[in-house]
């Protein structure tokens, strides 16, 4: 029996990176909660994942072999109430993903169990206690389950650290259960959709420009000069909304969340939407007219003055 139990995630026979922040959560929690932790996958080929999912503070890898290849939410469902009926776990964190999201909350519901999605911090004092976004992120939530005896948590992808994948040395049981003819749709294909001309995520560096840009004609000028500083070029939602920059480069709530090595943020007053999506960044470097921007509540370091004399200095250094 687990008294965390991680859900970890798999696409196209690959484990996602969440799979491995999710592990690194549960972790932290561990030392708190002083109960063993468990990770489970629910894949076709959930023991081609086992041995990567076995990471240190790992004590049991929990494989559930899925009847279909494809994600169905309604197999996932079926699975993991499976798992709790028998593991019986006081905490089960998951993904705040499209798949989560397709069966994670019908699980809670109809187990009464705790729940929050969107989880972006965590911690442990005689339960669970998860914090939010509350308001559009203009506030922050904080929640706690006394009552309850099993909590379901959702947590963002790119919010925590994650852990590295392990080797094998973790013990392995497999989980057999009826979930035969529980799938209920028909898969005909993948289509790929378009994620845009770059992956910010990945980046491990981003020079991030906001309203402070003034004019479209003057993007190309930052983008120009994150190319030569061995950067990405990302932006906040305004330049987005104004068609100035494609919504693949958007940093924030209703863009992406990052956590490069290094984040310079331009010309950003930093509203709570886009700090959601960065303040896990390794070293962030806030340069803004306004002494008094929010930004600067997050920056480690920063710089009061315009972001287009930081250029000059900047192109007049690399020339």
């Amino acid at each position: 029996m687990a008294a965390i139990l991680v859900i970890a995630e798999a696409r196209r026979g690959e484990l996602r990176e969440v799979s491995f922040e999710l592990i690194g959560a549960a972790r932290e929690l561990k030392a708190a909660q002083g109960g063993p932790l468990a990770v489970a996958i629910i894949d076709a080929d959930a023991g081609a994942h086992a041995a990567a999912l076995g990471s240190d503070g790992v004590d049991e890898v929990l494989t559930v072999t899925a009847p279909v290849a494809q994600f169905e939410a309604h197999v996932a469902q079926r699975a993991l109430e499976g798992l709790l009926e028998r593991e019986r776990p006081q905490l089960v964190l998951a993904a705040h993903s499209i798949d989560a999201l397709g069966f994670a909350p019908a699980v809670a519901a109809a187990g009464g169990l705790g729940f929050a999605s969107d989880v972006t911090a965590l911690r442990w004092e005689d339960g669970p206690i998860a914090q939010r976004g509350a308001y559009g992120d203009k506030l922050v939530a904080e929640y706690d389950f006394p009552s309850k005896e099993c909590t379901l948590l959702l947590l963002r992808a790119g919010t925590f650290a994650p852990v590295a994948a392990g080797s094998g040395g973790v013990p392995v049981r497999e989980v057999r259960l009826e979930l035969d003819g529980v799938a209920r749709t028909q898969h005909q294909g993948y289509r790929e959709v378009q994620a845009g001309d770059v992956d910010i995520t990945k980046a491990d560096f981003l020079v991030s420009i906001g309203r402070g840009v003034e004019e479209k004609d003057n993007v190309a000028r930052f983008e120009q000069l994150a190319d030569r500083l061995g950067a990405t070029l990302s932006v906040s939602r305004p330049l987005v909304d104004a068609g100035w920059v494609p919504a693949a480069r958007q940093v924030g709530q209703s863009g992406k969340t990052v956590k490069p090595r290094l984040y310079l943020a331009l010309g950003i007053s930093g509203a709570v939407q886009h700090l959601a999506g960065m303040r896990t960044a390794e070293t962030i470097i806030a340069v803004n007219t306004d002494p008094e921007a929010p930004i600067f509540g997050v920056a480690h370091y920063g710089a009061v003055m315009d972001m287009f004399e930081l250029a000059d200095e900047l192109e007049q250094a690399l020339d």
